[in-house]
């Protein structure tokens, strides 16, 4: 399958659907392996890594759930091709800094991607629409007992999997879910629910994972403990919190549209009236202004049937996904911004005015934490 052909469809994870939907964009489970008597990527020769590559490589392939895959070695691959995948949450921003002796292996709907001699000589996951952390931890658990069938990994009775990383050590798992929470945000609360999440050992990071900003009212949730818990343990946990979370955002909404209508009003006028007439925008603005539409749709101001254009467009405006769609060789930022502002225009054509009277008024949830 060629890169053009994988990146023609936005994939399952954006374009699906899934419980709590309007709230959690998406649900991921990521493993980590090595082979054993092998030396981590970062230490191995650069014949050691294409050993391995090969090796891995070729298992992945084979595996019934990349039937129809994308398989490729990241040299012959370009940078702009590369941050396209990390845009997609298809590979990290390390593994896209890598070259000779990495490759990436995904399936068509993009809701499975491995990783080869990222930090680890695997780095599989498993991604789905909305709060699927179970499902998406079964999909990824039998690639991963399939590959063991052919691979033997690097593995303690003590420890668990080993891994290039102490923090992964143990499950090596890292489960997320990346949340829409532009409630939690309008309202000042979400400071107040991110250091609870902390305290309880879970990490909460921006839109492309640790070290990034939480653009678009975007934040994940993950794990960081991966020794001395099963795999369901850590699942379960994780389902509560974000749970939790869903609840807040949902009372953080309510009381918006009750205590502070004109504000929100305001806001939701004030970003479709922005998106529909500017002719730059940066990608930070329009991915902030994006989640307030999105938040509209959510609240029945705008008809639900463009909910998945407006989505498509926290992708397709992305700076890697401009340049390659413009099909030039370099862009410059002002150029990006210009064309980032007509490709919304475009698509907000379609959605009509924002009706305020439509608004949807939840009544608050109540938890036990309240």
């Amino acid at each position: 399958m060629k890169f053009s052909r994988i990146i023609a469809s936005s994939g399952e994870w954006l374009s699906g659907d899934g419980p709590n939907r309007q709230i959690v964009v998406s649900s991921r489970v990521r493993l980590a392996r090595n082979l054993r008597d092998q030396p981590f990527p970062g230490w191995a020769k650069k014949s050691e890594r294409l050993e391995v590559m090969n090796l891995v490589k070729q298992a992945v392939e084979h595996l019934p759930e990349m039937a129809e895959s994308y398989s490729e070695n990241l040299e012959a691959l370009s940078p702009l091709e590369k941050q396209v995948l990390v845009e997609r949450h298809l590979i990290s921003r390390e593994h896209a800094a890598k070259g000779v002796g990495s490759a990436v292996v995904m399936n068509a709907p993009q809701s499975l991607s491995v990783m080869i001699n990222e930090e680890d000589h695997l780095r599989m996951q498993a991604i789905r629409c909305g709060l699927q952390l179970d499902n998406v931890f079964k999909m990824i658990d039998r690639v991963d007992s399939e590959l063991e069938e052919s691979l033997e990994f690097a593995y303690s009775s003590e420890l668990g999997y080993l891994t290039a990383c102490p923090s992964n050590v143990g499950t090596g798992m890292r489960a997320s879910a990346m949340l829409h929470l532009p409630g939690l945000v309008m309202s000042d609360q979400i400071n107040k629910i991110i250091n609870s999440v902390n305290k309880i050992g879970l990490a909460v990071r921006g839109l492309h994972g640790e070290g990034t900003e939480a653009m678009g009212n975007l934040f994940q949730v993950s794990n960081q403990t991966t020794l001395g818990e099963a795999e369901e343990e850590i699942i379960g946990r994780l389902n509560r919190v974000i749970e939790q979370v869903i609840e807040h955002e949902q009372n953080a909404r309510a009381l918006l549209a009750q205590r502070k209508a004109i504000t929100l009003h305001d806001q939701i006028g004030r970003a479709y009236g922005l998106l529909c007439h500017s002719y730059s925008i940066s990608s930070k603005e329009a991915l902030n202004l994006l989640s307030i539409i999105k938040l509209g749709i959510d609240l029945a101001v705008f008809p639900d049937a463009h909910r998945f254009p407006v989505d498509e467009l926290f992708i397709e405006t992305q700076p890697a996904h401009l340049q390659k769609d413009a099909q030039v060789v370099k862009m410059s930022s002002e150029e990006r911004d210009a064309l980032r502002a007509s490709i919304i225009r475009a698509k907000l054509s379609q959605v009509p005015q924002p009706d305020i009277a439509r608004l949807r008024i939840a009544t608050p949830a109540t938890t036990e934490n309240q």
